[in-house]
């Protein structure tokens, strides 16, 4: 498979707006198999939430459905076996953004930092992440932060090391902005109750606000998607349509101006409806056993 080829740049024209569920369906697949830039890659099984031990099998398994359709995954932790993702996405033939899991344990951190330093060091990291949303968490000062890039940057200078929070903490706090090579940039216009029909141009605009703060550094859209089934969020409706809406057009955005994102998420994960809601275990495009939707 050719990935992103020319012949689907001709969709990046279209309107979708009126399209039937059984259309919207058709250039569903029509982008997923043309390839798309990345992944947010989940390896949790049905009964696995963070904490729980990944096997090799499990990721293997996982990889081989995603494989054929994008061609970059992005990781979110290197403890309890994610680290063994990178290595097994480089045998595929896939890029990887490695991520590291940050929060208020710092042993837990001491071991995701070692542990992601080995991988990029071995060879099986294109990009760096240190850290996921740990600001707006509250997890950590951004002084506690910028020492973990920092020492990762130390450790293994010629990587791109960047950090991964909602777009406006980077427009916000302009010494993580210096910080990092690259800028990893969470954009939902659902979680700020957006509706479908101006979802696209809200993301947009959250990402030129990162852009005109990077004053050139790279910027990528680290996580984007669309849910299909759970409770509404203002005037952000989870639904077939809307999800598969959302992702064609992301994915025209893709394709027109060549955007670096990695749509979330890969697979249905049940565990996030504790911290979600209902909603959270709907942002795959694969269900929780591994199926395709949408078809």
């Amino acid at each position: 498979m050719s990935y992103r080829s020319d012949k689907y740049l001709s969709l990046t024209g279209e309107d979708f707006s009126n399209k039937s569920t059984a259309d919207l369906k058709k250039l569903f697949r029509d982008f997923l198999e043309n390839g798309i830039h990345g992944l947010c890659f989940s390896s949790y099984v049905e009964g696995q939430a963070p904490g729980s031990i990944v096997s090799e099998e499990q990721i293997r398994q996982r990889m081989g459905i995603i494989k054929p359709y994008t061609s970059w995954i992005r990781t979110f932790s290197c403890t309890d076996g994610h680290e063994l993702i990178p290595r097994i996405a480089k045998e595929n033939g896939l890029k990887v953004m490695a991520g590291s899991w940050l929060g208020d344990d710092r042993e837990h951190n001491d071991e995701e930092i070692e542990n992601l330093i080995r991988v990029v060091r071995e060879g099986y990291a294109d990009l760096v992440a240190v850290g996921n949303e740990v600001l707006y968490r509250g997890e950590l000062t951004e002084q506690e932060l910028l020492e973990y890039i920092h020492r990762v940057k130390q450790q293994v200078p010629q990587a791109s090391v960047g950090y991964v929070d909602a777009y406006y903490e980077f427009v916000n706090r302009p010494a993580i902005t210096e910080a990092c090579d690259v800028l990893f940039i969470n954009c939902y216009p659902f979680w700020e109750g957006c509706y479908i029909d101006y979802s696209l141009v809200y993301m947009k605009n959250m990402y030129y606000s990162v852009v005109q703060a990077a004053r050139g550094k790279r910027v990528v859209i680290s996580e984007t998607g669309w849910p299909d089934k759970g409770k509404s969020f203002k005037a952000s409706e989870p639904s077939t349509d809307n999800a598969l809406r959302y992702f064609i057009n992301t994915q025209r955005w893709s394709l027109a101006e060549k955007m670096e994102i990695m749509y979330f998420s890969s697979f249905d994960e049940a565990w996030k409806i504790e911290k979600e809601g209902d909603v959270g275990a709907y942002w795959g495009i694969w269900d929780k056993d591994g199926n395709l939707k949408y078809v």
